[in-house]
């Protein structure tokens, strides 16, 4: 998972690479919950909302970020540690919560030189293993890989070699059997994996990204207990026109070109992971708590939808556009049925703004359910509003 605000305006777009013939093996729930309602917790949002504010609805925490630094695992900071500390004591109050270190996140590097070699590879894992498990004993279930990302795709001044697409199976593969050897119970080995982008970095500027040039998509679903798809920032400031972040489905309307126009949305990225091995169960589907948006240099026809723009513009969170852009009579209020999400446009200012509300949350949720997948987590559980009213949409199918 990356940490969004930092992640550059870029647009999401994906391109066939071709079908993976055969499927991985089901998953299994390992004596836990068949269904994930999973919640991002960051470090940089503690203290306005502490770890005791994460509702009872969630499953699942992934706390993000830990680190690598020299073929290791960082060790956390003193903030860090007593948001430890607080998990800790909000599994005891909850036994059916699971929490995971988030190991990564957009700009984070030492994934490729860690993952180089059998021996790197047993380094760093050992080395993550004693920071979180052996220093914080009860604190953690599981390792959530957050590699942004191999071989292509991350930011230009990250490592990144050809060989990264193989030796990111070899290390989730290595952080399973290292954690099966601590006992004490089934240990989750998690991946947040992309719905596809434009490059920003490894690759010409503005070329489609593929993730199955990044990863083994079939090979890894089946070390990992699930992928946390990320299924949003599909547009950002990498898209020549004003879009939508996460839209449902393909919107006729959209100038992006085939084949990326046919996976840039939330349905045809899950397809295109079930198409490269992935099964339906291997898959926990993302859904964003935070808005984008864009200055446009003219209306359109459609409400500044779809058009060319000089300059970003951040709403901030579903809480930020509640309580301040849905107030306010001077953004218009949209409603589009293909990407089955709202919009909102500002003509005085002309600024268009994409983003979700429990309407559209529910819809991707209910997807989620009748497509056979995970669960739903978010990015990030801060983000929501005082009454949960997105993290209740999205926990309502389960």
């Amino acid at each position: 998972m990356s940490p969004l605000r930092a992640l550059a305006l870029g647009v999401a777009a994906l391109t066939v690479a071709g079908t993976v013939t055969g499927a991985a093996t089901a998953a299994t729930d390992h004596g836990h919950s068949n269904h994930i309602v999973g919640a991002y917790f960051t470090a940089w949002e503690h203290d306005a909302f502490p770890v005791s504010k994460i509702p009872a609805a969630v499953t699942n925490v992934f706390y993000a970020f830990g680190g690598i630094a020299n073929g290791v695992c960082a060790a956390p900071d003193a903030g860090n540690v007593a948001d430890f500390a607080a998990l800790k004591q909000l599994k005891a109050a909850r036994p059916g919560l699971r929490v995971s270190i988030s190991i990564g996140g957009w700009g984070a590097g030492g994934f490729s030189d860690a993952a180089l070699t059998d021996a790197s590879r047993k380094k760093v894992v050992a080395s993550c293993l004693t920071t979180f498990f052996t220093t914080y004993p009860g604190t953690f279930d599981g390792v959530d890989i957050d590699w942004e990302f191999p071989v292509s795709g991350g930011p230009a001044e990250i490592t990144a070699r050809p060989v990264d697409k193989v030796n990111a199976t070899l290390l989730a593969k290595e952080f399973r059997r290292q954690l099966d050897a601590l006992g004490g119970g089934h240990k989750l080995v998690t991946a947040a994996l992309p719905a596809g982008r434009l490059q920003t970095g490894k690759g010409k500027y503005g070329d489609p990204y593929d993730p199955a040039a990044s990863f083994e998509l079939g090979q890894i679903a089946q070390v990992l207990d699930w992928i946390n798809l990320m299924t949003y920032d599909m547009g950002t400031g990498f898209s020549p026109v004003s879009t939508f972040n996460a839209p449902m489905g393909q919107v006729p309307a959209d100038p992006l070109g085939q084949p990326m126009k046919r996976w840039n949305n939330v349905t045809g990225a899950v397809r295109y992971y079930e198409q490269h091995g992935v099964p339906a169960d291997r898959m926990v589907l993302g859904v964003p708590y935070y808005g984008r948006g864009f200055h446009v240099t003219q209306a359109g026809p459609n409400h500044g939808l779809f058009q060319p723009w000089d300059s970003g513009f951040d709403p901030g969170s579903w809480n930020d556009i509640k309580s301040t852009l849905l107030t306010d009579p001077a953004w218009e209020q949209h409603w589009d049925a293909d990407a089955r999400s709202p919009w909102l446009f500002n003509p005085g200012k002309q600024v268009f703004v994409s983003y979700e509300n429990p309407r559209s949350i529910g819809i991707r949720a209910d997807f989620a359910k009748a497509a056979g997948l995970r669960g739903a987590f978010t990015w990030e559980i801060a983000e929501d509003d005082a009454q949960h009213s997105m993290l209740n949409a999205m926990a309502r199918p389960w």
